[in-house]
């Protein structure tokens, strides 16, 4: 287990005066700031009140300053709380009362694209969009894309192994990082910006540190792998019959479409809520309580591409496969069908929890309809809603349900993670543990695996100093 308590930090052991001194000292007060100067974005997480105001906020412009920092802290058993572009949803860039945040955001940049090898490397701060943007200048195509693409950071997608809306093409982050620049808890530099797509040598340490949270180290710059410039994309919003019939035609498609980009599915009521709630969004209407899926298809041919989209759309409605589709004769158009599916009017309902799980498709009708009746049963009046990417087995869950006294998210949290262990399934398929799920992290992990991911936490970090608290 830890050998830290995460409420009683550091500035209960140490001269929290003596830390920011030597911080200070070594970096700079460009590069320190304290108390008032931390600003709320700092401790804040996405979509929740500010937290607890860290003791001082790190802002390096190296690696070099991120290993003397480290060595600092780590001198002092100072709490470490690295931090990207504070976009999770798990809680896991938070400070707690004492830690030190050590923000990437000034280690920001584009380093390299090598057309040859097919790489792109960036610093660990640099937004994903800038990142995207700069692989398509080169002609490529970047394999990850998700909606905080604007302010995420390249970083914190590594740290989390971030999906999104590619993944049923190209796999999640794991498989786009080819080589990695990681500072450990004791200031060591790990440096393997490794371009290569086979390289056998010994242990693949960077798998260590993807999807790690930065509880084993911390990201400083990241080598990707760049995939084939894709063109204009065909998008069509089509209609099932039912959950099965959507099972079926997510088979037909990968079979018949090779430039599927995105399979996404929304469960009836959550399609006609935020149809109903969004603004300016003409929303086609659902045909006999319908299955409503988003296919997205894009090749290096938009015109090819389209012809084959249309053609098979035209063979799936005649079989009735499809029961009716809409296909976007624009961007604008494809837009409102992604407004659609990204469900923001939803974010407006009180006391909402998301829900990131994975459930292998087998189980998941079995999964939504015992999820559905348990939180009804107990929160009769309760808001759920099932949506998600179908194509790599991720389903976001939605529950706005007016909690009675004495009852919290925990509660909600308590039923919907049963339902997920009883369908073997997992807690988190792309947010992360961070501290939001660290208590339910024993219903998609056995003892004996958190027990090794423990040895790993103690061989890099035997301080407990980097992101103490968060995940195990």
């Amino acid at each position: 287990m830890s050998t830290r308590q995460n409420d009683t930090n550091s500035v209960t052991q140490t001269n929290a005066d003596d830390v920011t001194a030597a911080l200070t000292d070594v970096l700079g007060p460009e590069c320190v700031l304290c108390g008032e100067d931390i600003g709320e974005r700092y401790f804040t997480n996405y979509g929740e009140a500010a937290g607890v105001r860290p003791l001082a906020v790190l802002r390096p412009r190296s690696v070099d300053e991120v290993s003397r920092a480290l060595v600092i802290c780590s001198a002092f058993a100072q709490p470490v709380v690295p931090q990207g572009g504070m976009t999770g949803l798990a809680g896991g860039a938070a400070p707690a009362a004492g830690e030190v945040v050590l923000s990437l955001e000034r280690l920001s940049g584009v380093e390299e694209i090598d057309r040859h090898a097919a790489t792109v490397t960036a610093w660990a701060g640099t937004t994903l969009q800038t990142i995207q943007e700069a692989v398509v200048d080169a002609g490529f195509t970047l394999g990850l894309d998700l909606g905080a693409r604007g302010s995420c950071q390249i970083g914190g997608n590594v740290a989390t192994n971030a999906g999104g809306n590619r993944v049923v093409r190209y796999g999640t982050t794991r498989e786009q990082v080819l080589g990695l620049e990681v500072v450990l808890a004791d200031g060591t530099v790990l440096s393997s910006l490794n371009k290569m797509l086979k390289n056998n040598a010994g242990y693949d340490l960077r798998q260590l540190f993807v999807g790690s949270e930065g509880t084993l180290g911390v990201v400083t710059r990241v080598v990707l792998r760049m995939h084939p410039r894709l063109a204009a994309p065909s998008t069509a919003l089509c209609m099932t019959k039912d959950f099965q019939a959507t099972l079926d035609l997510l088979h037909a498609t990968r079979a018949a479409l090779p430039d599927l980009l995105s399979f996404e599915a929304m469960w009836p009521a959550f399609y006609t809520f935020v149809a109903a709630h969004t603004p300016d969004v003409r929303a086609p209407q659902l045909v006999d309580g319908s299955f409503p899926v988003l296919l997205e298809c894009a090749g290096s041919d938009a015109e090819e591409t389209a012809v084959r989209f249309n053609a098979t759309l035209e063979r799936w409605l005649e079989s009735e496969l499809v029961v009716d589709a809409v296909v976007a004769q624009n961007a604008a158009e494809a837009q409102t069908f992604w407004t659609i599916r990204e469900g923001l009017a939803i974010d407006s309902l009180p006391d909402l929890i998301n829900f990131d799980v994975g459930v292998p498709h087998g189980g998941m009708e079995a999964f939504v309809v015992a999820c559905e009746r348990a939180l009804k049963a107990r929160w009769p009046d309760a808001h759920v809603f099932f949506f998600g990417h179908l194509g790599d087995s991720n389903l976001h869950l939605c529950v706005s349900a007016p909690y009675a006294q004495g009852e919290s998210a925990h509660d909600v949290e308590a039923v919907v993670y049963e339902q997920v262990s009883d369908a073997g399934g997992c807690i988190s398929a792309e947010h992360g543990i961070g501290v939001h799920k660290r208590a339910w992290l024993h219903c998609s992990r056995s003892r004996e695996e958190i027990e090794a991911m423990h040895r790993l936490k103690r061989a890099f970090d035997p301080l407990d100093i980097l992101n103490p608290g968060k995940v195990i």
